[in-house]
């Protein structure tokens, strides 16, 4: 049996063991089954390939390699699946927002397999072998994006995951890299000489033995765990995956060129197969946290410069706290900052509740959830912890801590392996006050922390609790002006309330003793109707506060809506009312609640006046606004009421008013876009200006 036959087996039987090892596991999720479809196809291509050369070269050689090629194919629409649902925290989203790729992966190759059977392969002329034809190099194609569309989204999983969630499944995209690292070379040979190079016939069943032993390692270290990540699409624009296999095509076709023009391509295939392995090789060393830190640790102590630049640090710490939203956003941001500068795998954070006086499981990077058990102490375990907390403002070690209020924090702090250095814990203070605690462990190589790298840790630590503390403040105030609207709310409608029901109560205390009197009958009757409308118009000033305006906008005359609105005016013949309306274009406004407003400002400025006194209502144009004005030469608004409270609820200057009215009026032009100014002399009267756009477009 040839050797290269031996192989193919080989690596048949370990893909087909592989795959059922990992269904045979527990959670039997959706990635699970697509891992299975694909090797299943996987060990099938290999073992195809081991067959055909079994046959005679012009027997059913041909037919072996159509159905290799089906094969290919078919496997690709279970890998790019994979690819986008293993570890991830949404995957049926994620399957579903790629649904278009998957039908297009299965259904180009299926139509160019039955429209042109024909063109895939066709025989060579000048030496034995088979050349691709033009539906062959379309099929080669589209398998050789489909390959860099795969490795591109497992690089997007991996990058996600932080610290131990990272260590867990490092080895199967690394077997899975391999594979289809090998197949982008295998495709970019045939695609150069558009030929079926036999002589790589034993490369991909290699790749094949190899990352299946990649990924048995990851069967039998971590289950084939997943986790729950959830990258962010920015992270296409920066994908590695995308640059290494264009530099690597460009490279290889440069090369092609150069060794054509001097008639040297018999060692090409070896020359370029030896830059594909440059490349993953740049690529390991770029994702390998062990040999990145040594590269850090190498050049700081060869080229004498500080091993963290502070600037970077600092900079992605303020980017991640500009962005956080509330405490987990921070929390989670910090601890994936703080695991990727100092590669440590399990970055945790524990915040203070100050109700209950304990630490509470906030986020990190090697768990999903708080530890079993969550920290189960009694009651008179946590004064002492927290009294040493409170007076530790440097990072210290955990293991080196023989207190017994330092095995609480261990717990805290669990280790995912038996070799991963001493824990560190660094209280995060804010000034005086505690916020929690950041606990380290898991480093990388189990190097223990220099001088330099603690006070960086003491600085992030004090920054990630003046940021927490700046979030609870805001939280606070929130709730202080809550609380202060409901009060004033609160007290407006009692004050009001109160007034009514006291009426009531004279009404029902006299009733008894009157109740034969009709003309006391006909009082009470009118009183309880007064009192009734009374209290729905406050029931409706209250949902006016509440509620914002639905307007519903048509093209409408100002003009004639001002007209309709002093039609419905009572009036009042002891005031003058000057009308000065002049052509406006037409505006597009909600009349009913425009006419609102006039009637509000009306009633206001009728106010404002005692016995006699002008109203003079204007309209016009001013640039691209229609103008809408009320005076009056009334009492006026004191300055600092106007400068302060105007258009406030519930601040008002007089004696029975509620303040509603000008905010409800503002909220209705605000709503058309428009705003609404005042301005006021007291004694001398006041003016109300409404500006409505000309340009307002119907929605």
């Amino acid at each position: 049996m040839r050797l290269n036959s031996i192989v193919d087996y080989a690596a048949a039987t370990l893909g087909g063991l592989l795959a059922l090892g990992s269904i045979l596991r527990p959670k039997r999720r959706l990635a699970r089954w697509l891992f299975l479809g694909g090797m299943m196809c996987l060990s099938a291509d290999s073992l195809l390939s081991g067959l055909k050369f079994r046959t005679p070269p012009l027997g059913q050689w041909l037919e072996f390699q159509k159905l290799q090629l089906v094969l290919a194919c078919v496997s690709s629409v279970f890998w790019i699946g994979f690819s986008v649902t293993y570890s991830r925290g949404n995957p049926r989203k994620s399957l579903e927002r790629c649904r278009l790729l998957l039908a297009a992966a299965l259904l180009l190759p299926l139509l160019l397999c039955l429209s042109f059977p024909n063109d895939i392969l066709l025989p060579t002329l000048w030496e034995p072998g088979w050349r691709l034809g033009p539906a062959g190099k379309a099929l080669n194609l589209w398998l050789l994006l489909s390959s860099v569309v795969i490795l591109m989204n497992l690089e997007r999983t991996f990058r996600a995951a932080v610290g131990t969630m990272r260590w867990h499944i490092k080895f199967v995209v690394l077997g899975l890299s391999v594979i289809f690292g090998t197949r982008i070379y295998v495709l970019s040979q045939a695609a150069l000489y558009s030929t079926i190079p036999l002589n790589l016939s034993a490369v991909e069943p290699s790749a094949l033995l190899l990352g299946s032993v990649l990924m048995t390692i990851s069967l039998l270290r971590s289950r084939l765990a997943e986790i729950d990540v959830y990258p962010s699409r920015s992270l296409i624009h920066q994908s590695l995956t995308v640059t290494l296999t264009g530099i690597y095509l460009l490279v290889v076709g440069l090369m092609a060129r150069v060794l054509s023009g001097l008639g040297g391509e018999r060692g090409f295939p070896l020359k370029s197969f030896l830059v594909l392995l440059g490349l993953v090789g740049l690529s390991i060393v770029l994702l390998s946290d062990r040999i990145r830190q040594r590269t850090e640790r190498l050049v700081s102590r060869h080229f004498r410069r500080p091993l963290y630049d502070h600037r970077k640090v600092w900079a992605a710490f303020t980017r991640t706290a500009g962005r956080a939203r509330n405490e987990s956003e921070l929390c989670s941001g910090a601890s994936k900052l703080v695991s990727d500068t100092f590669n440590v795998l399990s970055v945790s954070v524990w915040l203070l509740d100050e109700q209950q006086h304990r630490l509470e499981f906030q986020t990190s990077t090697a768990l999903r959830v708080a530890p079993a058990p969550d920290l189960d102490a009694t009651h008179r375990d946590w004064p002492p912890l927290l009294s040493s907390l409170r007076e530790s403002q440097q990072p210290f070690d955990l293991d080196a801590s023989k207190a017994q209020w330092a095995a609480l924090l261990r717990q805290c702090a669990s280790s995912n392996f038996a070799h991963g250095g001493h824990r560190l814990c660094i209280p995060m203070h804010a000034g005086e006050r505690l916020l929690g605690v950041m606990l380290l462990a898991d480093r990388v190589s189990a190097l223990s922390f220099s001088v330099e790298e603690l006070d960086l840790l003491q600085c992030i630590g004090s920054h990630v609790a003046a940021s927490l503390l700046g979030l609870k403040l805001t939280e606070e105030l929130l709730q202080t002006r809550e609380q202060e609207a409901v009060k004033a709310v609160s007290a407006f409608f009692a004050h009001d309330l109160k007034n009514s029901t006291t009426t009531l109560s004279l009404m029902l205390q006299n009733l008894p003793l009157h109740f034969e009197a009709p003309a006391f009958r006909e009082d009470v009757l009118r009183g309880m109707a007064k009192t009734v409308n009374h209290m729905n118009n406050l029931i409706n000033q209250l949902s006016v506060f509440r509620q914002q305006p639905v307007i519903k906008p048509v093209t409408s005359d100002l003009n004639a809506v001002v007209a309709a609105a002093l039609q419905r005016w009572p009036g009042d013949r002891t005031i003058e009312l000057l009308e000065d309306l002049h052509p406006i274009p037409p505006v597009a406004l909600d009349v009913e609640q425009i006419q609102k407003v006039v009637t509000n400002l009306l009633l206001n400025a009728r106010e404002a006046l005692s016995h006699g006194g002008r109203i003079h209502i204007r309209t016009g144009r001013q640039n691209d606004w229609a103008t809408l004005s009320i005076s009056d030469n009334g009492c006026g608004i004191p300055p600092d009421f106007l400068r302060q409270s105007l258009f406030r609820p519930f601040q008002t200057t007089k004696k029975d008013g509620t303040g509603i009215g000008l905010f409800h009026c503002k909220t209705i032009v605000e709503a058309h876009r428009g705003w609404i100014e005042a301005e006021s002399e007291p004694g001398r009267g006041t003016t109300f200006r409404v500006l409505l756009p000309l340009n307002q477009i119907l929605s």
